[in-house]
């Protein structure tokens, strides 16, 4: 087949949710490409390079399946990498230029998760999943839920979605306090919060919500040391990344009650592992890293690739044979 009119076969990655198809229009695509879709997860590098041997495309969502050097590099028809969101660390971006291959981005926005934030937040302090189990075995209440008016939020970390997190709960009535390296007063009032040191974030807190972006810097910056500091009355929440927080410790605290509750959408690893201790803490609401899985973003994520991928087509098509 001529460079004109070849066919490219495309690999849709991780549609845990079977909606990849419906929520944009692949069509416009027939005529040039194949698309194949997969619903499930493989964790095996070398079970990912079999399955993606055929494909010129890849399209991953967000960090679902890493595409690694050791990845990229044994997958001689790859030309193009779809990602989700603007910046996808799981990507080896110089493994790929060295190979000529393509990475391209999509839109996004934060709403989804500043409002997953609140959801778990609330859940938690409200005790709402032993509460609806209760009521759906036949009993009625069970717990006395926790307030927000009046009590302090902590927020580690005042960035995009910190700030709008922050702007919230003053709308609860909370007082509201934040700290992270770089942070200034300045910046702290914009969003109606008082900068206030490390070890005082942890100790005043009755909810302290993480939102920094995973770095070498942040990584296991919340550990024993940090949890210790808080209050036993007090609630963890993570939406940010797993590895911020130290799992294990994280583990201990809830099993021996030095606090509270923790709610958690993130994992150092993903998906969790059935044997996870997350599964079975009384004291712990989890989700499973759904802070981005609404139906808005996923429209926008799944509408820019094919996006992404038509231009790129064109793209490549006109590299192949220039106009004369």
């Amino acid at each position: 087949m001529s460079a004109k009119h070849e066919r490219f076969r495309i690999a849709v990655l991780d549609d845990y949710q079977h909606v990849a198809l419906s929520l944009a229009d692949w069509s416009v695509l027939d005529a040039r490409a194949t698309v194949t879709v997969f619903d499930d997860h493989l964790a095996d590098p070398d079970a990912v390079i079999e399955r993606l041997q055929p494909f010129d495309v890849v399209c991953v969502m967000r960090e679902r399946t890493p595409m690694t050097r050791a990845i990229i590099e044994r997958l001689p028809k790859l030309r193009l990498i779809a990602s989700t969101a603007p910046r996808n660390a799981s990507i080896d971006i110089q493994a790929a230029e060295e190979r000529g291959i393509e990475v391209v981005h999509t839109g996004y926005t934060s709403a989804p998760t500043i409002e997953l934030t609140w959801a778990l937040i609330l859940g938690s302090a409200r005790n709402l999943i032993a509460e609806n189990a209760s009521l759906r075995g036949g009993g009625w209440q069970q717990s006395v839920g926790d307030d927000m008016a009046g009590r302090t939020l902590g927020i580690l970390g005042l960035g995009n979605v910190g700030g709008a997190v922050a702007k919230i709960g003053n709308a609860f009535g909370m007082k509201v306090i934040a700290w992270s390296e770089n942070l200034t007063t300045e910046r702290a009032a914009e969003v109606g919060a008082t900068l206030v040191s490390r070890q005082k974030l942890f100790q005043e807190a009755d909810v302290l919500s993480v939102h920094l972006v995973l770095s070498g810097r942040t990584r296991g910056l919340v550990g024993a040391a940090e949890l210790a500091l808080m209050k036993p009355t007090a609630r963890l929440v993570n939406t940010s990344r797993g590895p911020i927080v130290v799992e294990a410790d994280l583990v201990k605290a809830l099993r021996d009650k030095t606090i509270a509750g923790a709610a958690v959408d993130v994992f150092d690893q993903e998906p969790l592992p059935p044997d996870h201790p997350f599964r079975a803490l009384p004291n712990l609401l989890a989700t499973p890293h759904i802070g981005y899985v609404s139906r808005g973003l996923y429209e926008r994520f799944y509408r820019d690739t094919v996006e992404n991928i038509a231009r790129w087509i064109d793209g490549y098509a006109a590299a192949r044979h220039p106009p004369n």
